[in-house]
């Protein structure tokens, strides 16, 4: 172990001891002469294979597909509360009482003036049909029935408001009422979320409009969760692009079967369009960038040799290689600053018998296949 911290702290002090003695391959060694080399300490990674995509990223409030505010279709004084914050209730469920009494008379009073009016329809049907009435006075009692049965009706309508319900199947987000108080009509006593699934509504720049498409994966990440991914789907995209923001609405449709989603919670999404699965792919660390030069540094017979690459999608930190490497390959991570073209590479991160065996470009095989994970493009 300390072995392996002097080696590191040689990754600091090599670039001091070249300002002193001259660049790696100059000439004040002996054309030839390896011994006087310093060897650099490295940190070295091997070309592998992962899944790599492109995806675009976006972050949303998350917002539930259904909600409704419980609202009062009668007034009334509450007189119980049957369920509280947090509570799963389903659609049509009765989730408060408020008083009845006034109610109960008026319906009351509606049925006892049918009957009569029913009564006195029968002893006009038998006259009329006696012809001892006109058929207008027989009419006129007809109609009468009829529209004290309708004020019957309404009256038990609004009896059975009485008893508050769901609209929806959900849980109590937030209750809006207590025990004793007077609700009017139409006041919202309780607000309820169907937290299964959730949307997550991005705009996306109508660049990607070509792109993106129903049925595409995507992948939500929280903050108030941590790291952990939630995986969802593109559930609708707008044809129509707003002229003021240049941005189009797409809607992700999120799994939230084990509800440990809330709306409201910020997220991060991800929809991923295409998909390179086997990639050849390198840290994200080994990649050096100069204007349109891209290139990594090789460990090739103990030395650094510069090889320029193509690259693709970059996923979770690793960066997919098109053209230039091969699998099995080990590139410089850490150290890259302190090296050039054959300057003596000593990785330290490799046991000394994998340090010879890897000095050559392309032997052996990787152990494990990776499986990136999302991040951003």
């Amino acid at each position: 172990m300390t072995d392996r911290l002097l080696r590191i702290a040689l990754l600091f002090a090599v670039p001091l001891v070249f300002a002193a003695c001259g660049s790696p391959g100059g000439g004040d060694k002996a054309d030839g002469d390896e011994d006087e080399q310093v060897a650099v300490p490295v940190e070295v990674e091997t070309v592998d294979r992962a899944t790599v995509y492109a995806a675009y990223n976006g972050t949303t409030t998350l917002e539930a597909e259904r909600e409704a505010d419980v609202v009062a279709k009668t007034s009334g004084v509450v007189l119980e509360i049957l369920v509280e914050e947090g509570d799963l209730v389903t659609a049509g469920q009765v989730v408060a009482r408020l008083d009845r009494d006034r109610l109960s008379l008026e319906l009351a009073r509606a049925e006892a003036t049918l009957g009569r009016l029913e009564n006195d329809l029968r002893r006009t049907r038998e006259l009329f049909e006696k012809k001892l009435i006109s058929s207008e006075a027989y009419d006129t009692a007809a109609f009468g029935v009829e529209q004290e049965r309708a004020s019957y009706e309404m009256a038990k309508l609004e009896l059975s408001y009485t008893d508050v319900r769901s609209p929806i199947s959900g849980v109590i987000s937030e209750r809006l009422i207590k025990v004793g108080k007077l609700v009017a009509l139409h006041e919202p006593l309780y607000r309820v979320h169907d937290l299964d699934p959730l949307l997550a509504v991005i705009y996306v720049p109508e660049r990607e409009l070509a792109t993106l498409r129903t049925g595409q994966q995507a992948r939500l990440e929280v903050d108030a969760l941590g790291e952990r991914a939630f995986v969802g789907a593109v559930a609708r995209i707008s044809p129509v692009v707003d002229p003021d923001t240049g941005t189009f609405k797409v809607t992700v449709e999120t799994d939230n079967s084990d509800e440990l989603l809330k709306p409201g919670m910020f997220g991060r999404v991800n929809i991923v369009y295409d998909v390179h699965e086997q990639a050849l792919t390198i840290p994200q660390d080994a990649l050096i960038v100069e204007d349109r030069d891209r290139y990594v540094y090789v460990l090739d017979n103990k030395k650094a040799k510069r090889v320029d690459v193509a690259t693709g999608y970059v996923t979770s930190g690793r960066v997919e290689i098109l053209d230039g490497l091969e699998l099995g390959q080990q590139v410089v991570t850490a150290g890259k600053g302190s090296i050039a073209v054959d300057t003596l590479l000593d990785p330290i991160n490799l046991p000394p018998d994998d340090a010879a065996d890897s000095a050559v470009a392309g032997d052996g095989q990787v152990g494990a296949q990776g499986d990136a994970k999302a991040s951003s493009i």
